[in-house]
């Protein structure tokens, strides 16, 4: 094991805290950079105490100290998502190569960011997307440009991949969809296409699943598909080039 995966974990409960500050917040056109944590029910202040990711959860039982109303689970669900996706994006990616291992960890970060947006209010913000782009662009220039050009084609074919889809079914497939694919481009270059298979596969079982449950009418039912690209892309970022070489291997020859 990694002896900085425990460091690793504890960064990302940190930054999960923030990232859900994040989805929270920039969908509502809210600064997220400044003002106190407060409770989404009735707005009082969170003291620094009881801003403790995770345990602060548990120590108040899942309920606002001011006003005894639920605290969303998905806080501090997102807190050991991003403990647990930095942890293994440091074992896997090693610390060798630091800008590859800083383009995974951002790339971790976006994706539980815009999982919690989705998942909450059906929209991928922008923001985040572009912030995530722009890192990504700047670290390849630095360290490795020779990689833009395949990133770049990467993120055209992710992007354009879903564009179709949205064209196609725009019930089903959002704009934020086609740009969070694009971004996946960036970040994973061909490792993309292993990724994309994946969140296909998923979203497809999910679906399946919900109407052998609720029957057909769960095909009108719009669920965010964003979920389902951030597994994908996670999956991409620590095995997909191990897929696509298999994959090669098995049946390319």
């Amino acid at each position: 094991m990694n002896a900085l995966m425990p460091i690793a974990f504890a960064g990302g409960m940190l930054l999960g805290s923030f990232a859900g500050v994040v989805a929270y917040r920039v969908p509502r056109g809210e600064p997220f950079m400044t003002g106190r944590s407060h409770c989404d029910s009735c707005d009082a202040q969170i003291a620094a105490y009881d801003n403790i990711p995770v345990l602060s959860w548990l120590l108040l039982r899942g309920r606002c100290r001011s006003c005894s109303e639920p605290i969303p689970i998905r806080y501090p669900i997102a807190e050991l998502t991003m403990a647990a996706m930095f942890a293994a994006t440091v074992g896997v990616l090693g610390t060798a190569d630091l800008p590859e291992l800083a383009l995974g960890l951002i790339f971790c970060a976006t994706l539980v960011t815009v999982t919690l947006a989705d998942l909450e209010k059906r929209v991928i913000p922008n923001g985040v997307l572009l912030a995530a782009a722009v890192a990504a662009v700047a670290i390849v220039i630095a360290a490795e440009p020779s990689s833009l050009p395949e990133r770049l084609i990467a993120a055209a074919g992710a992007g354009g991949f879903l564009l179709l889809a949205a064209l196609a079914y725009p019930g089903g497939m959002g704009m934020g969809d086609v740009k969070l694919a694009g971004v996946m481009g960036l970040y994973l270059g061909g490792a993309v296409v292993p990724a994309m298979v994946v969140a296909v596969l998923a979203g497809a079982l999910v679906g399946l699943a919900l109407m052998a449950l609720h029957g057909s009418g769960e095909r009108r039912r719009a669920i965010p598909f964003g979920p389902y690209l951030a597994l994908g892309g996670f999956v991409g970022l620590l095995v997909g080039d191990e897929i696509s070489s298999w994959y090669l291997d098995r049946f390319i020859g």
